[in-house]
This record gives C-alpha cells, structure tokens and sequence, in this order.
C-alpha cells in the first residue's frame, strides 16, 4: 500500500525528532574543576559535564545549593574522587535516582595511589636517577607533632596532579561512558586518545621545566601535592597546616619556622582558597620568600583546557617561588 504524501513527511519529521531522544548522551556530573577538565575532554562534541564546585570553592567543607542538588537527582553518572576529598558528596551521593552510577576515583584507582602522609613534616626526599620522578618522601619521626592528620595510613585523594594518574582517569572514564551511552563509544575512545596524547607531552615538558628546581627545599600550604611533587623529584619538607579546615596553632608555626631557618627552605606557598597572612608571618626574619600554588585552578576556567592550564601554572608558580633570580623580580 502506498502511504500517502503527507503521512510521509509526518513520519519523517516524528523520526527525526525521536532519534535525538533515543541518542540522547549520558548526563553526567563532576565534583571539582580538575577533574571536570578531563571529563570534558573525553565528552567533547558529545555533550557536556556538569561542574559541582565552581569559582573559589573548596572541597573541603563545600556546601551543595539546590540547583546543585537537582543536578545530582537528574544524573546519569557521577565523577568523583570520593568522601576523601568531596566529603560534602558522602551523603548526598546516596539521594541519587537509582539509574545513576558513581565513577568513585579513589576506590577504582586505589592500587595506584600514594599513602596519606602523616603530620605536616616530611625528610627531605633523597635523589636517584634511575627512579626520576619518583623521589620518596618519609615522615620525620623525629619530630611529634599533635596535629597529626587524622587520616593518616589513608590514601592521598589528590589524586588528578599526575598527569600520570590523569591517564588511568580519562581511562576509567571511557569504559563507564562506553557503557552507558555505546553510540557514542568511538567518539569517546577517540577523544581520549587526543587527551593521553596531550596528557604525554605535558608530562615531558614538566619533567624538562622543573629539573632546574628538584633540589630546592621548599614548604606549601597543606599537603595537596604529593602527587606531583613525587612524579617530578620535587624536594617539598612539610605543610604550614595539617588540616586546610583548620588554623594551626602557636606551636605548630613555630615548628615551621625553625625548619625553615634549618632547612633553608626557600619560599612557603599559600592557597587563594586561604588566608595569605598567616603565611607572611611564618617567613617573617627567616629569608624565606611567599608564592601561591593552587591544586584546583579557581581563578581557570572550566573546560577541557582547565587541566592543562592548571599544571602549567603549578609549574611557573613553583619556578618563581623556588628560582632566586624569579623571586628577586617579583620582589621588586
């Protein structure tokens, strides 16, 4: 039988509006701004992630907003690290719709991740050329400290500041997308390829740039840089505090700065996320000089891009802070 005309053009126009629908792309939701990075990178010219923790916020302590919390009911997956580091997601995690699935970084990677280090003071890490990038870095024993990290004998959750670790997440990545949206598989393989690639040149010119400042000593904020100070050789002693969620105390400043005037240490590193003063009356008469790292890029913008900008940016903070002829320019 012959179908009319006009109930061909119908049928065309309702087929073309349901292939959309049935193609529809995953949605999918990513904790921080790093890891949104490479998600997105993964999804480019398929959709979209949505990003929790925007601006200058922190995962420590976050606070989710309603549209926030309607984004996780309406997920399809969600992207991130774990009550480790997004402690705000422990329970909200748990009020997604039972469709959704949770790519946790921490649990799937847990054979590569570092342990947790103890207190805030670490041995300076000792040089070997076979193992570069991979200096160790020991908790000094000798030196009791009450603040010591709750968590300690845990894994690092700062897991995304390897470009290393960044590959087994555009990894773990794909095969859960690949799974939830099959259409779209080779898109995503081939994204992900064009990431690792990205990712592998990276890492060589990061290894290249930070040579020069391997062995200079050094004391940053909190301890959120393990991983990419062991990938490069970096030689970092402690951290001014052992929780970001809390000031330390007179004792515990005063420790800091009798290592550095020991040590030498070269410059103490802040976070935007936290009050620079306290930083400022650490190094005062110890010839240190001040930076600012920041592990979550809050001042990039979100994207694929972001990743990529943000080790950059660790890597030239890191040189003006640790290079004498840097840190006397941006002195005057």
């Amino acid at each position: 039988m012959k179908i009319p005309r006009h109930m061909s053009f119908l049928l065309a126009c309702l087929l073309l509006f349901a292939l959309p629908a049935l193609a529809a792309p995953p949605r999918v939701v990513v904790s921080i701004k790093p890891l949104h990075s490479l998600v997105a990178g993964v999804m480019q010219g398929i959709a979209e992630p949505a990003l929790l923790v925007k601006g200058g916020g922190t995962p420590h302590g976050y606070s989710l907003r309603p549209s926030e919390a309607r984004l996780l009911a309406d997920a399809d997956l969600l992207v991130w690290v774990g009550p480790e580091l997004e402690s705000f997601l422990a329970t909200a995690s748990r009020t997604l719709s039972g469709k959704a699935r949770q790519l946790r970084l921490a649990e799937q990677l847990a054979g590569q991740l570092l342990p947790a280090r103890a207190g805030g003071d670490w041995a300076e890490h000792t040089d070997d050329d076979d193992n570069h990038g991979h200096g160790q870095h020991a908790h000094d024993a000798d030196h009791a400290d009450d603040d010591r990290h709750e968590h300690a004998g845990d894994n690092d959750p700062h897991l995304w500041l390897s470009p290393l670790l960044a590959g087994a997440i555009v990894d773990q990545t794909v095969a859960v997308l690949s799974e939830l949206d099959p259409a779209n598989q080779g898109r995503y393989r081939d994204n992900a390829d064009a990431v690792r690639q990205r990712l592998d040149r990276l890492h060589a010119e990061l290894r290249e740039r930070l040579t020069p400042v391997r062995e200079v000593p050094y004391i940053v904020f909190h301890d959120a840089y393990q991983y990419f100070e062991q990938t490069y050789g970096l030689n970092a002693l402690g951290s001014l505090t052992i929780s970001p969620e809390r000031k330390p105390g007179a004792r515990r400043i005063s420790a800091i700065r009798d290592r550095i005037r020991v040590s030498g240490a070269r410059c103490v590193f802040s976070e935007p996320q936290f009050e620079p003063k306290l930083v400022k009356t650490v190094v005062t008469g110890t010839g240190a000089g001040t930076g600012v790292l920041d592990p979550l890029g809050a001042d990039l913008p979100a994207g694929p891009e972001h990743y990529f900008q943000l080790l950059d940016s660790l890597a030239a903070s890191l040189l003006a802070g640790l290079t004498p002829s840097r840190q006397a320019d941006s002195a005057n």
